[in-house]
């Protein structure tokens, strides 16, 4: 069996930087075993892999190297622009249909637009010692404050501190007592950015994700909160770094950014 493979840099201005993806055309799905090998094979955060249903519409699924996810925005915003740009130039936008409802991704003279569920976070009554060991598992003081959505989320007050985490360190252990797989680290921004963000997956095989679509359907409400802004700049300082512009939709949360194509390929299996 041959597949065709694009890798793309999403929330990227060129290649090397954002959060890459892999993006996996299929004519019918493959058996779950057989997407999870090549995800694990790729070794991306995440995989991504769709069926066409219509005129503009299409089934998708994401896998990591360990497992099938709910929701993924980097590689949803990959999708799109491999069908924009290779597979269905006429289309100007693209629904899909996921675990978490249907997505749509339109184009623009400025990149992609991409709307997602939002996920507003809640307070986390974290045990007693908690935060303090999330901050030394960390490398780092603990956070200010803790919520809960599909993620952990911890807020600290300074910008830098998020900046210098030096990764995920031994937090897989901390966020497993919580039923938690993913954490996002966030503070109010800095260089002219609303707020910054880091994500740590340890568990589904991703010590830290890039650029995470997702946590921002947690972020972009939060933050649109505290700051009494609807749409805001946002910064993921991993050490690859993407920039977003995201808005806050109510129920919706809208992420804008570009992508890159930084290869294609094809699959023997």
């Amino acid at each position: 069996m041959h597949l065709k493979l694009w890798q793309i840099d999403a929330f990227a201005n060129k290649p090397l930087e954002g959060n890459p993806a892999a993006v996996v055309p299929l004519e019918t799905w493959l058996e779950a075993e057989l997407m999870q090998a090549i995800a694990r094979e790729n070794n991306l955060s995440e995989t991504a892999f769709f069926v066409k249903t219509g005129d503009g519409r299409y089934d998708l699924r994401w896998f990591t190297p360990r497992g099938e996810v709910d929701l993924c925005g980097h590689a949803t915003l990959g999708s799109a622009a491999v069908l924009f740009e290779e597979l269905e130039p006429a289309l100007n936008s693209v629904r899909f249909a996921t675990r978490s409802g249907e997505l749509v991704v339109t184009r623009g003279a400025d990149g992609l637009t991409m709307t997602l569920p939002s996920d507003p976070p809640a307070p986390f009554a974290a045990p007693s010692g908690y935060a303090e060991a999330i901050g030394e598992a960390l490398g780092t003081i603990p956070p200010r404050e803790l919520f809960a959505a599909r993620y952990l989320v911890g807020v600290w007050d300074d910008p830098k501190t998020i900046r210098d985490m030096k990764g995920c360190g031994e937090i897989a252990a901390l966020l497993r007592q919580q039923n938690f797989w993913g954490m996002a680290v966030t503070a109010a921004g800095d260089e002219n950015y609303d707020f910054v963000s880091r994500f740590f997956a340890p568990d589904k095989g991703v010590p830290e994700d890039p650029v995470t679509g997702s946590s921002h359907t947690i972020l972009t409400p939060f933050w649109a909160e505290r700051l009494g802004k609807k749409t805001m700049k946002a910064r993921q300082v991993s050490p690859r770094g993407g920039d977003l512009t995201v808005t806050d939709d109510g129920a919706r949360t809208v992420l804008a950014g570009k992508c890159a194509l930084y290869m294609k390929g094809e699959i023997f299996v």
